[in-house]
């Protein structure tokens, strides 16, 4: 009877984020509770469904660690966790067939900036080197040689906005399953290309990246490669081998491999001028959405939670007040101090309290406000596409003018509507609507609102990416850096098993 033991560790992190993340961020599940994802929208959640397909299998669940995008990882915090994960896989090796691996790619710790390297790298070590091991990985995950050397098979993500979790999954299960039928020499190409990118043209829907992601995918289904994908890192994640690169694995065929690496690569490079973000200024976009009788969203992907920022950037309300902007305007925030001060003084109060600025001083200093505390929660929310659970402790809505703001005290994803509508608020209600994520699913307001202005806004996931300091990744780099140059060239990675 095969043996499959499944493992996790997820987080992604911005570098630019002043406050460090910690274990308590994670939400741990173990042993059979990991099983709960089965029929969900994540990468475990498609495995399993693979897996539990195949008559006989027995599947060796271990540890899940899944934290919301953040800060660095502080020292104590990485320590604990990667003690637990290793040591929850030690125990369950025994008798093992095959290991299957679901990671982000962008997590970053203090004094470790490759995480999952570390975690594969002990987990080979463990296994020795004739195990098969699959991982799956985000698009916006940093893939290093160190974490390709451990491993024989790769699923990337294939879809932005993301809504190819469970898929991505699948494929990984799939592959893993096939390499434990014996008889395949997986060969990864890795073609680094030196850029970082951001904006509307990555949305793989409509957008230039999404037409190269196809053909990634024609590779797949035809047969010509086992995996393959283009991954472009996540650009507030500064850490050494921060890229966007391509990922070929054939079944042995290193001369392919290597061939459609390169030729994505080079296939990608002159589109590096689109792959930008286009941002507006603030006070341009109110002035013209003052204009527009439909509705608005304002994004602020610059503030960007999902991305690894605080989530209490104060900027765009700001504007807002100071400009005057008529209409009903509906927003969200971290400040636990607000949302503190809201519970205390009860539903129906009136307050004076500051927004924003509690956690990014260095950017946003906190505005005054005198409002009426609308409705108390308790911050518990589910993600629209993964059902995955969202905690954003004591939160409360707020009103002052036309402005409607939901004041959480945790950071937490907001890249679709789940924290509005768990505090009873449809965003179809107002004239203008706060985004504080670079992109969302069509359906949730692009399909819906007249425009939607790409707020140019200081935070630290800012499209504008010079802005923002990076000292630890490779340079040079575009568009860090003036003249930047790239050949094609793709690496050959193929283990000894």
């Amino acid at each position: 009877m095969p043996r499959i033991l499944i493992v996790e560790c997820m987080q992604e992190v911005s570098s630019f984020n002043p406050v460090p993340s910690d274990y308590d961020f994670f939400a741990i599940d173990r042993g059979d509770a990991m099983l709960a994802q089965r029929g969900r929208n994540t990468g475990l959640g498609g495995a399993l469904s693979v897996f539990d397909a195949v008559p006989g299998l027995e599947l060796v669940p271990t540890i899940s660690a899944r934290a919301g995008s953040a800060g660095l990882l502080c020292a104590a915090g990485w320590a604990q966790l990667s003690a637990e994960v290793l040591e929850a896989v030690k125990a369950g090796l025994h008798g093992i067939d095959g290991i299957y691996v679901s990671l982000h790619g962008a997590m970053g710790a203090e004094g470790e900036l490759d995480p999952e390297g570390h975690l594969l790298t002990e987990i080979r070590r463990m296994a020795g080197p004739d195990m098969p091991i699959a991982i799956s990985l985000d698009l916006h995950g940093i893939l290093t040689e160190r974490m390709i050397r451990q491993v024989d098979a790769i699923a990337i993500y294939h879809t932005y906005p993301h809504v190819d979790f469970a898929d991505t999954g699948a494929r990984a299960a799939r592959l893993l399953l096939r390499l434990m039928q014996g008889g395949q020499r997986p060969v990864i190409a890795r073609a680094v290309i030196p850029a970082l990118v951001r904006g509307d043209e990555l949305i793989t829907r409509t957008g230039f990246y999404g037409s190269l992601i196809r053909e990634c995918q024609r590779l797949e289904r035809d047969g010509t490669a086992l995996s393959a994908g283009i991954m472009i890192g996540n650009p507030f994640t500064d850490v050494p081998e921060l890229c966007s690169q391509v990922v070929i694995v054939t079944d042995g065929d290193e001369s392919t491999a290597r061939a459609e690496a390169e030729r994505l690569a080079a296939e990608f490079w002159p589109g590096r001028h689109r792959m930008q973000g286009k941002l507006i200024a603030l006070d341009r976009a109110i002035a013209q959405a003052k204009g527009i009788s439909g509705p608005v969203a304002f994004t602020d992907a610059a503030d960007a939670t999902s991305s690894g920022a605080t989530g209490d950037s104060n900027v765009i309300l700001k504007g807002l007040q100071a400009a005057g902007y008529p209409g009903r305007v509906l927003a969200q925030i971290v400040d636990p101090g607000a949302a503190a001060a809201a519970h205390k003084a009860g539903v129906g109060a009136q307050i004076d309290v500051t927004l924003g600025g509690a956690m990014d001083p260095g950017r946003f200093t906190p505005m005054p406000v005198r409002a009426t505390v609308k409705l108390l929660s308790d911050g518990m929310a589910r993600l629209e596409t993964m059902k995955q659970a969202l905690t954003a402790g004591p939160t409360a809505v707020l009103c002052y003018d036309q402005t409607t703001v939901v004041v959480m005290s945790r950071s937490v994803s907001l890249f679709d509507r789940a924290m509005y509508y768990a505090n009873g608020l449809d965003p179809r209600d107002f004239d203008l609507v706060m985004i504080k994520s670079p992109h969302a699913e069509y359906h949730m307001y692009d399909q819906w609102v007249e425009a939607n202005f790409n707020i140019d806004a200081p935070g630290a996931t800012s499209a504008d990416l010079k802005s923002l300091g990076h000292t630890i990744c490779a340079r040079p780099m575009y568009p860090l850096d003036e003249g930047v140059t790239f050949t094609p060239q793709a690496v050959l990675y193929s283990r000894a098993r």
